[in-house]
């Protein structure tokens, strides 16, 4: 939960804040003074969340379309990278863990696909739902989870392509933690991807798996250019 909500924190730092002022912009921090609660009225428009203080406007029906053609590419792309990582677990090395509190290869994996996918969800459907969250049966081992994950992603990516501003600008509340119109969960679960991808990347040399390139060469990927510039 911590990392979530340093991802609420970065979305929202990248929008105007208005200390002790005006309505909210989908997320209203720390209301009147010494106020901690965690609910929100739709009806003033005015939107709490616990820990951190501040106001921001809300958000118009225009902004939230210019907001997620900004942030499509950037799922598109982070998905190919992810998807990689993910297909990069040996298939017989599903079960390992570098820590008896850690997660396994295999369930770190689900968890990335189907939280993103319940990201992804939310514009549409107005809430959460964490009933999906369940790895099925069908799924053994990393080739299934690649696949599920890639079939999932694209039904829902192409759903959101489909959304209305009104949809976009809908206020959805997280667990009685914070409230946010539906078009920021995109982003906040974009980086809840992006940190536990880097988890993954942690196993995969112990199992004896190669790190695949993310932003730049990695070094596996490097060591096989050069090989094969060797061999030519």
């Amino acid at each position: 939960m911590i990392h979530l909500r340093f991802a609420v924190m970065i979305v929202a730092s990248r929008l105007t804040i208005r200390p002790n002022s005006g309505p909210a912009l989908g997320l209203r921090t720390n209301g009147p003074e010494n106020q901690t609660s965690a609910t929100y009225r739709k009806t003033n428009r005015l939107y709490t969340c616990s820990k951190h203080r501040g106001y921001m406007e809300k958000l118009r029906p225009e902004q939230t379309s210019t907001l997620l053609q900004v942030t499509l590419p950037a799922l598109k792309n982070e998905h190919r990278i992810t998807k990689r990582i993910i297909e990069a677990i040996p298939l017989d090395k599903g079960d390992y863990r570098p820590d008896p509190n850690s997660k396994t290869a295999l369930e770190l994996a689900w968890h990335i696909a189907a939280a993103e996918n319940m990201f992804l969800n939310v514009p549409a459907s107005g809430e959460f739902n964490f009933g999906n969250n369940t790895q099925p049966e069908s799924i053994r081992n990393s080739a299934d989870v690649a696949q599920w994950y890639a079939e999932a992603f694209a039904a829902n990516f192409e759903r959101l392509t489909r959304l209305s501003p009104e949809q976009l600008v809908e206020v959805v509340d997280f667990r009685g933690k914070f409230q946010l119109s539906a078009v920021l969960y995109l982003d906040v679960g974009l980086k809840h991807s992006i940190h536990h991808r880097g988890q993954l990347t942690v196993y995969l040399r112990p199992m004896g798996a190669r790190v695949p390139s993310i932003y730049g060469e990695s070094y596996d990927d490097r060591q096989t250019r050069l090989a094969a510039q060797a061999a030519s």
